[in-house]
């Protein structure tokens, strides 16, 4: 396989994926609408993420939603790297119809053209999320293993963000592996699911091997600055150099699997280019847990900026409050291991955030928008 189509390639992902297969020798062809949300206005002058591979990949400007964009875009494809899509969690429980559109009608038409249209496609990589699994994996001194439902408002209101499980004691967090319970708490989730599934089950219908990866929260240099609705790390980071304070949900506790972008990039090569991961998904992580206070004490930290931080007691609708991934599998099936831990990643991370121009902070703007449609609590 030489040629090979990323869609959302202008992304944070798919553009450093992009540049690290051209130094391997594939042709890419990328597929991007250049969203403002992501890239700013006037993208084509003022995107770094766009103009990293700009005249370095034959570019197609269009739209998932589009079946035009996609029959273009899929002409003389060896893979493809399905990439875009609406991110967001709490962005997803009040723009519904637009998520459910982008990604879920994004892929049906992808899909229907690989199963009616004449195409030389032999596999196709599909960009899952940890947000399917909802709540993470818990074990249980009275029942094993279990995976709780989402919590319930009421606790929350009362400053209580622990999961419960019925009739058990306190729950103790284990990681989530590929065969853990799929129940996402969020639209974004249901549509990264929704996407997943029929990626996995259309895909060798036609003789077209399936590979379905599953990603944490994924960071490091190039990611977006400007985007209030996704990517804590970057959103703390804007904070900061704006000289606000830092307003962290729930009790601070909540944790995530933070993964460096150079380790998913790797992951997703394995992928593309390893027939052990034909018809199979995976987690890609540090298999890690960090809690946010722990992220927002070493930003502040690194970037040695005297910063105050407030534990609000405030959730999000959606919100899970942990999830950290089991790798036996991907290491396994694909020698996949995380080089770069969570000190250095942010290390690096923050090194570049001090080279860029400091972007304007609309975090309030976006809290006020959840507010207003009851999101926010």
């Amino acid at each position: 396989m030489k040629h090979i189509l990323i869609t959302g390639g202008a992304g944070f992902i798919g553009s450093n994926l992009a540049l690290k297969l051209i130094s391997k020798g594939y042709e890419i062809t990328v597929l991007d609408s250049l969203s403002e949300q992501i890239h700013g206005k006037d993208p084509e002058e003022s995107s770094p993420l766009y103009n990293s591979i700009k005249d370095k990949v034959k570019l197609i400007k269009g739209d998932v939603t589009n079946i035009g964009d996609w029959k273009k875009a899929i002409a003389g494809q060896d893979a493809i790297v399905h990439f875009a899509a609406e991110t967001g969690t709490g962005q997803s429980m009040y723009e519904v119809n637009k998520y459910v559109s982008v990604n879920i009608q994004g892929t049906a038409l992808m899909l229907d053209l690989l199963v009616n249209m004449s195409n030389g496609v032999k596999k196709v990589i599909i960009a899952s999320s940890r947000s399917i699994y909802g709540e993470g994996k818990y074990f249980s001194k009275e029942l094993g293993h279990v995976y709780p439902e989402h919590r319930d408002g009421a606790d929350m209101d009362q400053k209580d963000f622990e999961v419960k499980y019925p009739d058990s004691s306190p729950l103790e967090l284990v990681a989530t592996d590929e065969e853990s319970k799929i129940h996402p708490s969020s639209v974004y989730g249901i549509t990264k699911q929704n996407q997943e599934q029929m990626v996995m089950t259309v895909c060798p219908t036609v003789g077209i091997s399936p590979v379905a990866f599953r990603y944490q929260n994924v960071y490091g240099p190039g990611q977006s600055l400007s985007n209030p609705y996704t990517g804590i790390l970057s959103i703390f980071s804007t904070q900061i150099k704006n000289g606000n304070g830092i307003n962290i949900f729930e009790d601070g506790k909540e944790s995530r699997d933070f993964v460096y972008i150079d380790d998913v990039v790797d992951a997703t090569i394995l992928g593309l280019e390893k027939e052990e991961a034909n018809g199979e998904v995976f987690n890609v992580g540090t298999g890690v847990a960090t809690d946010v206070v722990t992220v927002a004490n070493t930003l502040i930290q690194n970037y040695g900026i005297e910063t105050p931080l407030t534990i609000t007691g405030n959730y999000r609708l959606g919100d899970i409050r942990h999830n950290y991934a089991d790798l036996s599998k991907i290491r396994a099936k694909l020698g996949f291991e995380p080089k770069v831990d969570f000190k250095e990643g942010i290390r690096c991370f923050t090194e570049w955030v001090n080279t860029q121009e400091i972007k304007e902070d609309h975090y309030e703007k976006s809290i006020a928008e959840m507010k207003k449609k009851g999101m926010y609590r």
